[in-house]
């Protein structure tokens, strides 16, 4: 199945584009698709903890896809 993944902030810089789409198998987990857009753009190879979110709530790695949801991917962040 072909998911699309919103990007932000500078993962969104590293892929110069605001989503890209990924072809999954089905069943895949948001941690499949973070693997393939990893795979798709080299700058992002080293960036192994994304924030996920899922129809618009933060979701982890291990949730199952249907292939219907917004998927988006932020870096991780921490307060000061």
């Amino acid at each position: 199945m072909t998911v699309s993944v919103l990007l932000f902030a500078r993962y969104r810089e590293a892929a110069g584009t605001p989503s890209v789409e990924v072809e999954v198998p089905a069943n895949a987990t948001l941690a499949d698709v973070w693997d393939r857009v990893r795979a798709r753009i080299p700058s992002l190879r080293r960036e192994e903890r994304p924030m996920f979110s899922c129809d618009r709530a933060y979701a982890r790695g291990d949730r199952a896809l249907t292939g219907h949801e917004e998927i988006a991917v932020f870096p991780p962040v921490s307060g000061g």
